[in-house]
């Protein structure tokens, strides 16, 4: 009876820091159809609303490494609850915010809360689920709530700007905040951590922190002020130089905040490569999707929320016992080879659209096999990711996870977002007509895309297979069963 109540738990366990990774994961795309009403409302300059969006980047991927280290040491549950309760308060804040000082500040903060959780959520599901046939299980809902909250935000988004206001975007997630919160305290095993009794590597927080928040802004910063200036390269450069600071440092101290043994766990490096690069493919998939969505094909904020349904149910479906069946079948490389081949033939189909194209077929092909392609890989990606993993570690590798994707993330908008404005321009003066001078310029930009996904690929082929763990055959059940 005890074991069956100790399964129960851990699956609601699951259950309530998903549920927490897919309220941060929608927050990251649910204020981009707001921005109009947003900009409106409080009077904000395009330079000043680029910061209700990078608020948020900074900070949640500045701050992802030193928050799983700090749930290795302090304890997980502390941190994941610790930092459930700085987001729902800063989303209070962004809710009644009144001035664009208070909502980008309490965007910062949200920030803060999102990367303390999020950076603990992989650790969890790790720890509670060790055998590998029910960690494939925790990980597809894993992967569900990571990767579809972003079109759940568009359509959320959408509904509730056009529905009711801006503010509410961010109120929702006051009483879901508060519900996880207590579900949390009761579901989620304490633990100790392992303990500062060798020191707390203070320097060296610092040096990740302000190098990956420097990294970040240098990655931001192309869409407002170009890759030439002097806010782009000077944060950049700040980062490298902080970053081997922060290496010879860690060298040295005796508890580091980030271990270099960590960078011999080679199926966890590879993974978030692999991860990272399909990252691209998905923000350049939203963001310049929803751009012509929305300015070439006039949808609007609802419709385009409505337009990305078939990503976001195919994850569902494939989340909900598809992929595990697929991968217990065919093996996880197999698997995992196909989604991103998929993916890439996805953005393809987006390549195809045209200035007077209907959903039908090539966005809406395109939107089936970026979910085809994300649902099917990113699970064996994780699982790859987290295998050789020491639980002492399991926090810090969490966190890496999640900084690959924000990285790759940021990097891939800058630089999709500067390819699709130079071409575009360069059609422009060429006589193009507006619409066709905007849709050459994302297509540009799609053809890098296939790039990332294309050498995704070959990563996946030629040096992650050696990392692929082998899971157990699946049992045959029982007559009496």
């Amino acid at each position: 009876m005890q074991q069956v109540s100790d399964d129960r738990r851990r699956w609601l366990a699951m259950i309530t820091v998903c549920l927490a990774q897919l309220m941060i994961s929608v927050d990251v795309s649910i204020v981009n159809v707001a921005l109009p009403q947003i900009q409106h409302d409080l009077h904000l300059t395009q330079s000043s609303l680029t910061w209700v969006v990078n608020a948020f980047l900074v900070t949640f991927g500045s701050l992802l490494l030193p928050a799983g280290r700090l749930g290795d040491l302090a304890g997980r549950k502390r941190v994941f609850l610790a930092g459930l309760t700085v987001f729902t308060a800063a989303s209070l804040l962004c809710g009644i915010a009144s001035s664009s000082g208070l909502l980008v500040g309490a965007r910062f903060l949200q920030g803060v809360g999102a990367a303390m959780q999020a950076s603990v959520i992989l650790a969890i599901i790790v720890t509670e689920f060790p055998k590998p046939e029910e960690r494939v299980k925790a990980m597809s809902a894993y992967v569900f709530a990571a990767v579809a909250g972003g079109s759940l935000g568009l359509l959320l988004g959408g509904t509730l700007t056009q529905l009711l206001n801006w503010h509410w975007i961010f109120l929702v997630n006051i009483p879901i905040g508060i519900a996880v919160g207590m579900a949390g305290r009761v579901l989620i095993p304490n633990d100790r951590g392992i303990g500062f009794s060798e020191g707390i590597d203070w320097l060296g927080s610092l040096l990740v922190t302000v190098a990956l928040a420097a990294a970040v802004y240098g990655f931001v910063a192309p869409s407002i002020y170009g890759w030439g200036s002097l806010h782009t390269l000077a944060p950049l450069a700040l980062s490298l130089v902080l970053l081997a600071a922060f290496v010879g440092v860690e060298h040295r101290h005796p508890n580091p905040i980030f271990p270099l043994r960590i960078l011999k766990l080679h199926g966890l490096m590879l993974a978030s490569a692999v991860r990272g690069l399909m990252v691209i493919g998905v923000y350049g998939m939203f963001f310049l999707g929803t751009l012509y969505l929305e300015e070439v094909l006039g949808y609007s904020a609802l419709g385009i929320g409505l337009a990305f349904l078939p990503y976001t149910v195919t994850v569902a479906i494939l989340s909900l016992g598809v992929n595990r069946r697929l991968v217990a079948r065919f093996g996880s490389l197999p698997v995992m080879s196909v989604g991103v081949a998929v993916a890439a033939a996805g953005i393809l189909m987006l390549r195809l659209a045209g200035t007077h194209a209907g959903f039908f077929p090539f966005p809406f092909l395109a939107f089936l096999g970026m979910g085809l392609g994300i649902g099917s890989a990113f699970s064996a990606l994780t699982i790859v990711a987290m295998a050789e993993v020491p639980h002492r570690d399991a926090g810090l590798a969490s966190g890496i996870v999640n900084v690959s994707q924000q990285v790759a993330g940021a990097l891939g908008l800058a630089l999709l977002a500067t390819i699709a404005t130079n071409h575009s321009a360069s059609l422009s003066r060429a006589g193009q007509g507006v619409d066709a001078s905007l849709v050459g310029g994302y297509h540009r930009a799609y053809e890098f895309v296939a790039g990332a996904l294309v050498v995704a690929l070959i990563l996946v082929v030629t040096l992650l297979r050696k990392h692929v763990p082998r899971l157990a055959p699946e049992q045959p059940r029982s007559q009496n069963a």
